[in-house]
């Protein structure tokens, strides 16, 4: 019965991290973000394109979908320290929460196409190193503050998580920061695309409204 209760864990969170909310809320204003601004059904090409209001919900709902499943299985099917693999062990939540940023980047609701995964990523570790991640949201605001583009606090922020669990994550949390070093790693390369135009000097400020098409444009978290 646990491999089963697991099962569907991991099921629905790959699922819930697949919802496009981008995409739903674009479409509930009578339009396809992904024919708009950067084409990505993330937070930034929202705000640009649709406005404040619907970038924060994208954000906010975004982030629910990692935080969700990611501690439903820290307090169903977490104990720290347990060596049972099958139940209680760090893998469970591990897993879970890979499995709904995953979901969010490849969603299959749109063809396997989806955002950069950030929003997500913040909150399955809002759940598992709530402290650390804390931390890196204020790299993240100082970042964006400084430069003006959501990618590079996107960016910074991934870099930053992985460095603050060295200081201020226990022993056995141990197994969360390796999962926050391979999204750093997954981060960098969903913001491919963001870094050469970062280095170009052509990325768009998450200021720049009605940024047009798709082609030629930045691509958002």
């Amino acid at each position: 019965m646990t491999n089963i209760k697991i099962g569907l864990l991991f099921t629905a969170s790959y699922l819930l991290g697949g919802i496009p909310t981008g995409y739903i809320i674009g479409r509930f204003k009578g339009i396809d973000i992904r024919q708009h601004g950067s084409g990505n059904p993330g937070t930034a090409n929202v705000y640009r394109t649709l406005g404040k209001l619907p970038g924060i919900l994208t954000f906010t709902v975004d982030f629910l979908k990692g935080f969700a499943p990611a501690m439903i299985a820290m307090h169903f099917f977490y104990a720290e320290g347990s060596a049972e693999f099958s139940k209680g062990h760090w893998w469970i939540p591990v897993t879970a929460g890979a499995l709904a940023i995953a979901g969010h980047i490849w969603t299959v609701f749109l063809s396997f196409r989806g955002g950069k995964g950030v929003a997500t990523a913040a909150g399955v570790f809002m759940a598992l190193l709530p402290i650390p991640t804390a931390g890196a949201f204020v790299v993240f605001g100082l970042a964006v503050a400084l430069t003006g583009h959501i990618s590079v606090g996107s960016i910074s922020a991934a870099v930053a998580l992985p460095i603050l669990c060295l200081f201020l994550a226990d022993a056995h949390q141990r197994p969360f920061t390796l999962l926050a070093l391979t999204v750093c790693a997954l981060i960098f390369y969903t913001h491919i695309t963001n870094i050469r135009r970062i280095l170009k000097g052509s990325e768009l400020s998450f200021k720049h409204r009605g940024a047009g098409g798709p082609e030629g444009k930045p691509n958002d978290k």
